[in-house]
């Protein structure tokens, strides 16, 4: 029985130097450093890691699944990760927006994501100068609009207004758009873009029957919903909201040991069948 592994990359299976620690700093003291592995590089510069013994079970994961990355990354971000096993044969990119089959983007997909999108909201150039008029301030460290599909800001949490995200989640949601907060970004969506959508046309194309998920963030919670069995870092978006569901774990780790424990925790649920 053929099962997909879909996994969320970043603060899930791969972390950036800022994210690798423990929220809390206190539970770290004493423990030794887990070696690593850097996973990317952006501008020749190490970008984000795993841990050598996460490395080695994704490499088992590979083996004995179909192994599809997840994200909310653009196709150009997403092409910057270098996994431990090789390229997989199939990912999920910015959000749903794109299936990478081979290294590729199946144009195909994009045609139809464009389509279901069209008339389901507000279009993006109206969300993108919503943004522009309401998320204006030192805090906005940067914005970004990724692939033609949906924009985002990356903030200076010290700085970030407690009003904005609120005001400007209701914003969106009358619009027929999504909001998500993770880490120093905050990420505006259509409704009608979402990783589950693209993960059951692979699981279609595969003819997978059973599909195990890990993810950190609200965005995630739609295909970790869908999963047989999935898992969730005691960390990020959907930790703050105290998200629960029966059939997915928690990890008792934080950090980049929280991911080191999802890939143990993948390969241990395909030992069991």
């Amino acid at each position: 029985m053929t099962t997909v592994v879909a996994v969320d990359l970043d603060r899930t299976l791969i972390y950036s130097a800022a994210a690798i620690g423990s929220a809390d700093a206190d539970s770290d003291a004493g423990r030794p450093a887990p070696p690593l592995i850097c996973v990317e590089h952006l501008d020749g510069r190490p970008q984000s890691f795993m841990t050598s013994l996460a490395a080695g079970w994704l490499e088992r994961i590979g083996e004995h699944a179909v192994l599809v990355p997840t994200t909310t990354r653009t196709l150009r971000q997403y092409a910057r990760v270098c996994l431990p096993g090789g390229p997989p044969a199939y990912a999920v990119t910015s959000n749903g927006g794109h299936i990478v089959v081979n290294g590729a983007a199946d144009l195909d997909w994009r045609r139809a994501v464009d389509a279901a999108i069209a008339g389901s909201g507000a279009p993006l150039a109206e969300v993108v100068d919503g943004l522009a008029r309401q998320a204006d301030g030192p805090w906005v460290r940067n914005r970004r609009v990724a692939d033609g599909l949906f924009c985002y800001l990356v903030v200076d949490l010290a700085e970030l207004p407690g009003e904005f995200l609120p005001a400007w989640s209701r914003w969106c949601a009358s619009r027929g758009w999504v909001v998500s907060m993770q880490g120093r970004k905050i990420y505006t969506l259509p409704g009608e873009l979402t990783k589950e959508a693209a993960l059951a046309e692979v699981l279609l194309r595969t003819g997978a029957r059973r599909l195990l998920a890990a993810g950190d963030g609200a965005l995630d919670a739609g295909f970790l919903m869908m999963a047989d069995a999935a898992i969730r870092p005691a960390h990020g978006e959907l930790a703050e909201t105290g998200w629960v569901r029966p059939h997915v774990d928690v990890t008792s780790e934080v950090g980049v040991l929280a991911g080191e424990e999802i890939s143990r925790w993948l390969a241990a649920q395909l030992r069991q069948g």
